[in-house]
């Protein structure tokens, strides 16, 4: 006679069995930011999207920055197998291949005019992704990579007082980012110093530095720069986007489902999307809370500048390009995407420009 309740019984425990099983797949992925950075926030809400899409088969437990290796060597340490994933930007392995720089921070827009928006229309149409899933081969790293955080436009940066020509900035010591972009400020003259976020309010303080960039109204905010400086310029083409990304491990990335593969996927579709959302709102609340509270001047950024930087940006593109072939043909690809689709979003971005230009004024 069959037993029902036994059944049911050896059901449940097949049920439970099954369910541990599949809750044991856990991606561990170190980040090089704490985990109260708005970046990690997002990361999570990443990590959620893949929970709900796998039905909690895959989950992703995020990593502060030091938990395993230090920043520098989370990509080794993904390569080898230590942690099974990393979080930073692209560009942080420009060390290890040049053309990592277009994919994190193409500096000026890659000097054919790629904003945060006309780079991801790159990437997801115009041919950077799979030239994205070539940057891993090309480095020797046994990685999976998934782009997920757009941010940008970066400001300028923060100033002791009004800068009306390039020649007023040449007298900074400037902190700026650390490879091409950096490399760019060197060869105009400006005393670039690079440094970590965290280095840079103390380094204010002391003196050490006189002007510094970090990112945007939020992040910047939160490290307090605004303790220090009071001027603010938000119009800069060193970092027109800053892309942050996840790095996974092949091996534990080609051990996981074909539905935990493409839970992967969708989910960091719909980060890009959601980043960018995130992000207006935030800086949008901190500018505000800057000028409103904290006696923060904006300013604009003086004209030659934007002369000035462009070239020396196209000048170290070009250099790159003639050093390493696929650099080269990352960068050509850009350019043909530009060809095309930048003409049109400047041209609407001029018009959304004067719109929101037209309805701030009133503010004031």
């Amino acid at each position: 006679m069959i037993n029902l309740k036994t059944l049911t019984i050896g059901a449940a425990v097949l049920a439970m069995t099954a369910s541990a099983a599949m809750a044991e797949k856990v991606l561990r992925i170190q980040s090089v930011l704490p985990n109260t950075a708005d970046e990690v926030v997002m990361l999570k809400e990443f990590g959620n999207d893949v929970a709900a899409l796998t039905n909690g088969s895959l989950t992703i437990e995020v990593l502060p920055a030091g938990a395993v290796v230090g920043p520098r060597d989370i990509m080794d340490a993904v390569d080898a197998g230590l942690v099974e994933g990393g979080f930073a930007w692209t560009h942080y392995w420009g060390g290890k291949h040049v053309a990592a720089n277009l994919f994190g921070a193409p500096v000026a827009g890659a000097g054919v005019g790629l904003d945060n928006i006309a780079f991801l229309s790159w990437f997801q149409y115009g041919g950077g992704r799979e030239l994205y899933d070539r940057l891993w081969d090309e480095m020797g790293v046994n990685v999976k990579g998934f782009m997920l955080q757009p941010v940008g436009p970066e400001a300028l940066g923060w100033f002791p007082e009004p800068i009306k020509s390039m020649d007023d900035f040449r007298q900074m010591r400037f902190r700026a980012p650390p490879g091409m972009v950096g490399a760019a400020y060197a060869d105009i003259g400006v005393p670039a110093v690079a440094m970590g976020g965290g280095d840079i309010l103390p380094a204010l303080e002391k003196g050490t530095i006189d002007a510094a960039e970090w990112c945007c109204p939020k992040p910047d905010s939160v490290f307090g720069f605004q303790k220090v400086l009071k001027h603010y310029y938000l119009q800069g083409l060193h970092q027109v986007t800053v892309n942050a990304d996840m790095y996974v491990n092949r091996d534990f990335y080609d051990s996981l489902t074909e539905q935990e593969q493409m839970a992967l996927e969708v989910a960091a579709n719909a980060s890009l999307s959601k980043s960018l959302s995130y992000r207006i709102y935030e800086n949008g609340k901190a500018l505000k809370d800057l000028t409103d509270n904290h006696g923060v001047i904006l300013e604009d950024t003086p004209a030659d500048y934007f002369t000035e930087y462009s070239a020396a940006a196209n000048k170290a593109l070009q250099a790159a390009a003639d050093e390493n072939a696929f650099f080269a043909e990352v960068w050509q690809s850009q350019k043909d995407f530009a060809e095309i689709a930048v003409p049109f979003w400047a041209g609407a971005q001029t018009s959304n420009a004067s719109l929101g230009r037209a309805f701030a004024d009133t503010l004031k």
